[in-house]
C-alpha cells in the first residue's frame, strides 16, 4: 500500500525531472486521503501545467488543489490587473455578443451589454489571480477569453470557469483554431508562415519566424490555450 510520504516522494521526482518546470524559491507539497496540494510560484505557464500533469500521473493522487502560481512579468495592483482585463474582453470582437461584468469590492459593475447578447462573462481579480466566470455560446469564445487575461503582465493565474451554454462537443480542430487566432491577434508575432497541429491536447508549431523572441512569444500563446497540455515546439527562426 503507498503511503503518503511514498506519494509526495514521487511527486517531487517527477517534478525535478522536468527541466522547465522552474520554481522561483520552492514548490510546497501537501498531501491527505488522496488529495495532493500543489503551492508556490513558477517562472512560466509550460512550469505550471507540466507541474499539474506531472502530479496527476502519480498512482494515489486522485485529485490536485492548485494554489501554484506563475511569476508575473510585471508586478500590479489587483485593480490594474482588473482594468486590463476588462479593457481586453470588452475589446475582443469575438465577445461582441457577451455581456461583460466586473466584480470588485462586493459589488458587480456591467461593462458592456448588447441588446442580443448570447453570453456573459464576469471577471474578478484575487491577488493576482483572474477568474472568469458565465457562459459563452463556444468553447472558442471561453479559449480566448483565459488567453486575454493571461496576457495581461501581471496575472498569476487565471482561473476559467466559464461554461459553455449549450453544451457543445469540444474537438482537437477547435483547439487549434484558437491557437491561430491567438498567434494572428498577437501584435507582437507575425504567424503567416506558422502552422498548427492538435492531438491529444498536445499542440505542434511548426513553420518559421523572423526572429527568436518570436518563436518563445508563439510557444507561450499556445500554453495559455485552455485545454493544452503539452506544446512541442518546431518552429525555425528564418
Amino acid at each position: 500500500m503507498t503511503t503518503g510520504q511514498e506519494v509526495l516522494e514521487a511527486v517531487r521526482a517527477a517534478l525535478q525531472s522536468e527541466p522547465r518546470i522552474q520554481a522561483n524559491g520552492h514548490i510546497h507539497l501537501g498531501f491527505t486521503n488522496g488529495e495532493l496540494t500543489v503551492e508556490g510560484e513558477v517562472d512560466h505557464i509550460a512550469g505550471k501545467k507540466l507541474a499539474l500533469k506531472a502530479a496527476a500521473r502519480i498512482p494515489g493522487v486522485s485529485r490536485i488543489i492548485d494554489k501554484l502560481r506563475v511569476r508575473p512579468s510585471t508586478p500590479m495592483g489587483d485593480g490594474e490587473i482588473l482594468d486590463l482585463v476588462r479593457d481586453a474582453l470588452v475589446q475582443e470582437v469575438a465577445l461582441a455578443s457577451c455581456v461583460i461584468r466586473v466584480r470588485a469590492k462586493g459589488q458587480v459593475e456591467t461593462m458592456q451589454a448588447p441588446p442580443d447578447a448570447d453570453g456573459q462573462i464576469e471577471v474578478r481579480v484575487d491577488d493576482g489571480v483572474v477568474t472568469l466566470a458565465g457562459d459563452v455560446p463556444g468553447p472558442g469564445e471561453k479559449r480566448i477569453a483565459g488567453v486575454l487575461a493571461w496576457w495581461v503582465p501581471g496575472s498569476r493565474d487565471v482561473i476559467n470557469g466559464i461554461s459553455v451554454t449549450p453544451p457543445e462537443q469540444d474537438s482537437e480542430a477547435a483547439v487549434t483554431d484558437v491557437v491561430l487566432q491567438v498567434l494572428e491577434k498577437d501584435p507582437l508575432i507575425n504567424a503567416e508562415s506558422i502552422h498548427v497541429y492538435t492531438r491529444r491536447r498536445t499542440v505542434t508549431l511548426t513553420g518559421s519566424v523572423p526572429h527568436p523572441a518570436e518563436r518563445k512569444l508563439a510557444e507561450d500563446d499556445a500554453w495559455y490555450v485552455c485545454g493544452v497540455d503539452q506544446v512541442v515546439n518546431l518552429l525555425e527562426v528564418r
